[in-house]
């Protein structure tokens, strides 16, 4: 693993000389006599060009050590060294007073972030000027000096002027400033002053109110998590205020410094909060974290805590990390980065244990995981294992040996916990944590450990409980393919979470949707209902490992069903039962994509498909599999098409592999589809319904979801009551967070690629289209289109605009191609390469030639695809566009001008090399003839 953290060493000089600067600044004072205002410009310069020069080698000194903590407190001790020249300046020459009267007395204090020492390349600076009364004229001056040239430095300051007396008072009423005094640090001025704020503040404000101050910075950082997304593993994380984050170590070291009344982190281990090892992990993550923080500072040039996709590689590489088979570097370095994460959340539970145990904090804040807590006593032994007690309804180790007599209670504490919905003590997990060295080879075969590791897999608050073996490290030690993919991230932007949390996640949705009563999982709710008894439990571990291979080097689906052949039989499966879970994780991207890219209506596409599934059990998991899968990738990534295109593959496909007999077949389906449409939209009469009914054709009642379907009828109705053949519909989706533009318009070979020019010219990038024709010769599409605002009127607006110029492009008034030639498009993020891949093939329908093609998609791409096909004499027959992230997948179905496939091996090889050119090297490439 690539290291950033270098043994504290001696710190070297920094080049901001202070006696050299003092000189400086006097014969400026000298230059300058009797200007002041002249003074202080040059005074600002001075000390900004000075402080410029030593924040590029506090970069130059962080790239070589790679010491984060190292750079923060050299920053800091830079902007120190700033503060007190400016304060002395001020007093020497600005606002001298040769007998300073009591009142004219001042502390200048660092508070916040910047009390604690540490400082990041853009943070803010926070000061407070102490006085020991109130404001004073001279006091007044003194600080606005200060002030005036921090802010001509070009820096950010937060400030307050406040006596001693009112500070202590609205530190009593404002938990806020509570904590800022808390972190107070002297720099400059009357020291005395300083030690009095100090005292009075240890006697006033903090004894006896440190359950009060817990609560509150715990109830603080549940907010600042809600806000944020609950998950320590999102793939793009704030490094400053995202769980396992720098605030949360802050927040951790806030509650002890109020409770132990401690200054630093290392005396934590002398009141035994921390045993030794556990303080170096404190310092280590905060040091990584700081390594991260000061890194994306300067790269950035602004105060930036997110640690967004077109930075992580740039990060990465300047903390040094490399690449290794089927690891790139940018993903090894996030792999560290969420295990530091994890750290920081196992520190965490571990204080509060500790501050329970003062009672400095309700226990419940602590169980609030598990809602469903057991009456009962306090504490007592747990009756089906004298092994473990529950303490104020959690479980925790009868004797400290607990896991050394029968490793196997490292298993089973869990499913006791979850039998009897108990939450876990922090001291329990802290002792899993410590023990892990006894999962050997022998408890990895007992079969009692693995019959409780099934039942954990299998049985209520799987996901809860699976989320705290993973955070303890036993999961990844018993399941050791497991263990190599917990933190893991995946370097695209269509994966919002790390591997192994999305596997959890997973296992929360089959649960969720087994339980049945949501909509979002009809057909799969149903499915499982239906499939074999015995065939559940091969379900939940076949979700639990579809995706165990990320990371290697060979495809993940076929190195996944290597590693099921090996494990389930230790799991207790019989090898046919292997088998099939292992062709499941082969298998499982396979619905997904034909779904999602394949014509469903094409005969040819369901036999296929069919051929790949052979059995209707196996389609049934399959499709439970995919739901759960898709849906566990992050929000917004399924919705009510996909589910809708699930459902339609699954109907398609079923009764070909009964002979021909289904549940419900394809008469039916679109009979019953078109009833549910009469029956929840009857805002027309009957003979209308019925003409519009029989405007669509079969497919479309098959593809379309309920709400779409009654959108398109108001749509299509109010377009032609208007008088208008060519119409355009603004909406939004919420949950994918795009918007979507539905078109109606006389279908034309060109249509699809004058849509996609259109958009592409107002900057407008295509995610996916959904493409439909009427009976009577109309194209019904609906584009969806990242969204570029965040509030519904601004992109409204934006929108508009852009179905304004699809019109006009279509009925003449704007010429595509010149309007193209102006577009400056805004340069997509280049974080991401996406190999180019262009696949054509005759097997997958009996009519047309499909064109299968795979790139980094950027705006535009849609457009100039389908003006290379239609200039390489293609006709599109359909189009299914879809986007994974940074990846777009377009397919289409295409026929030469006659009709006919396309056969002859030339003319294959010729698209090929002018699409795959077209792919990497944009539109303004000469393409290779055809």
């Amino acid at each position: 693993m690539d290291s950033v953290l270098i043994e504290t060493s001696p710190q070297p000089e920094l080049l901001f000389d202070t006696v050299r600067i003092e000189a400086d600044i006097a014969a400026l004072a000298q230059s300058y006599a009797g200007r002041d205002d002249a003074f202080r410009a040059a005074l600002a310069q001075l000390l900004k060009a000075e402080t410029a020069k030593s924040r590029e080698f506090a970069q130059a000194m962080l790239l070589k050590d790679r010491h984060g903590r190292r750079c923060a407190e050299r920053l800091c001790n830079i902007q120190d060294d700033v503060i007190r020249l400016l304060f002395n300046a001020a007093t020497r020459y600005l606002y001298r007073t040769p007998t300073p009267s009591e009142a004219e007395r001042m502390s200048v204090v660092a508070t916040g972030g910047y009390g604690r020492g540490l400082l990041a390349p853009q943070s803010d600076i926070d000061l407070l000027f102490l006085l020991p009364y109130k404001q004073t004229a001279w006091g007044e001056q003194v600080a606005e000096a200060i002030l005036y040239c921090l802010w001509d430095m070009g820096l950010k300051v937060g400030h307050a002027t406040r006596s001693i007396d009112e500070t202590i008072r609205q530190s009593r009423g404002d938990m806020t400033i509570r904590t800022a005094i808390l972190e107070t640090r002297f720099v400059t001025g009357d020291k005395a002053l300083y030690d009095d704020l100090v005292t009075r503040f240890d006697k006033s404000v903090v004894q006896g109110t440190a359950a009060e101050f817990v609560a509150a910075k715990l109830a603080e950082r549940e907010e600042r998590h809600r806000r944020g997304g609950q998950s320590r593993y999102l793939v793009e994380p704030n490094v400053k205020d995202g769980k396992g984050g720098l605030r949360d170590l802050h927040t951790l070291f806030w509650m002890a410094k109020y409770v132990y009344r401690v200054r630093d982190t290392d005396e934590l281990v002398a009141r035994g909060v921390f045993d030794a090892q556990e303080y170096r992990t404190f310092r280590r993550c905060e040091d990584f974290l700081w390594s991260v923080r000061c890194n994306i500072h300067f790269y950035s040039g602004r105060p930036e805590e997110r640690l967004s996709f077109d930075m992580q590689r740039e990060i990465a590489q300047r903390l040094g990390y490399t690449s290794h088979p089927g690891m790139q570097d940018v993903e090894r370095f996030m792999k560290h980065y969420f295990l530091v994460a994890k750290e920081v959340g196992n520190l965490t539970a571990i204080l509060c244990a500790k501050l329970e145990e003062q009672q400095a904090k309700p226990a419940p804040v602590l169980s609030r995981m598990m809602a469903r807590l057991r009456p009962g006593a306090r504490r007592h032994r747990l009756r089906e294992n004298p092994d473990f007690i529950v303490d104020n309804n959690r479980i925790n180790l009868a004797s400290p040996d607990v896991f050394k007599r029968d490793p196997i209670n490292l298993i089973r504490i869990f499913r006791l916990a979850q039998k009897n919905n108990l939450a876990f003590h922090p001291d329990a997990m802290r002792a899993a944590t410590r023990s892990l060295n006894l999962i050997n080879e022998k408890m990895r075969e007992n079969a009692e450990a693995n019959k409780l590791f099934v039942e954990i897999l299998t049985s209520n608050d799987a996901e809860i409980v699976l989320r705290r073996m993973n955070e303890t490290g036993v999961l990844g030690h018993f399941i050791r393919a497991f263990g190599k993919i917990v933190s893991m991230m995946q370097f695209n932007m269509y994966h919002h979470y790390t591997v192994d949390e999305h596997l959890i996640r997973c296992i929360g949705i089959l649960q969720e949707i087994e339980r049945g009563g949501n909509d979002e999982f009809v057909v799969a709710s149903d499915l499982m209902r239906k499939i074999r008894p015995e065939h559940r439990t091969l379900l939940y571990v076949t979700v639990f490992l579809h995706d165990i291979a990320k990371g290697r080097p060979e495809d993940h689906s076929i190195a996944g069903a290597k590693v099921a052949r090996r494990l389930c039989p230790r799991l207790g499966f019989n090898a046919a039962d292997t088998e099939l879970i292992a062709w499941l994780i082969q298998e499982h991207l396979t619905m997904s994509t034909v779904a999602q890219s394949r014509d469903l209506s094409d005969r040819k596409t369901i036999e296929n498909f069919a051929a790949v599934v052979q059995s209707l059990e196996q389609l049934k998991l399959l499709t439970i599999l995919t739901t759960a899968d898709i849906r566990g990738v992050g929000p917004g990534v399924w919705n009510g098409w996909k589910a809708q295109l699930l459902r339609t593959l699954y109907y398609e496909t079923e009764p070909v592999l009964t002979g021909g007999f289904s549940e419900v077949n394809r008469a039916q389906r679109i009979a019953a589809s078109q009833a549910e449409f009469r029956a929840n939209f009857t805002e027309w009469p009957e003979n209308e319904i019925n003409t519009y009914i029989s405007r669509q054709y079969p497919a479309y009642w098959l593809k379309v979801d309920l709400p779409r379907k009654i959108r398109h009828a108001r749509f299509v109705r109010s377009s032609e009551n208007s008088g208008h053949k060519l119409a355009v519909n603004v909406g939004f989706d919420e949950a994918r967070g795009v918007t979507e533009l539905t078109l109606l318009a006389p279908d034309h070979p060109w249509l699809l690629s004058i849509i996609a020019g259109a958009c592409a010219s107002a900057g407008a990038n295509i995610v996916d289209a959904q493409i439909y024709t009427t009976t009577d010769g109309l194209a019904l599409d609906t584009i969806a289109i990242s969204r570029e605002y965040d509030r519904d009127e601004d992109e409204a607006r934006r929108a508009t605009r852009i179905g304004e110029m699809i019109e006009q492009v279509l009925e003449g008034k704007l010429r595509l191609p010149e309007v193209m030639a102006k577009r400056t498009g805004r340069p997509r993020v280049r974080a991401f390469t996406v190999e180019p891949e262009v696949i054509i093939n005759n097997q997958w329908s009996d009519r047309y030639t499909v064109i299968e093609v795979s790139g980094l998609d950027r705006p535009g791409l849609l457009y100039q695809l389908t003006t290379a096909i239609s200039k390489l004499n293609l006709n599109i027959a359909s189009a299914h566009v879809a986007t994974f992230g940074e990846r777009a997948r377009d397919v289409f179905y295409v026929t030469d001008l006659l009709g006919a496939q396309i056969t002859a091996p030339t003319r294959q090889a010729a698209i090929k090399r002018a699409l795959v050119h077209l792919l990497a090297n944009g539109e303004g490439a000469a393409q290779p003839a055809a």
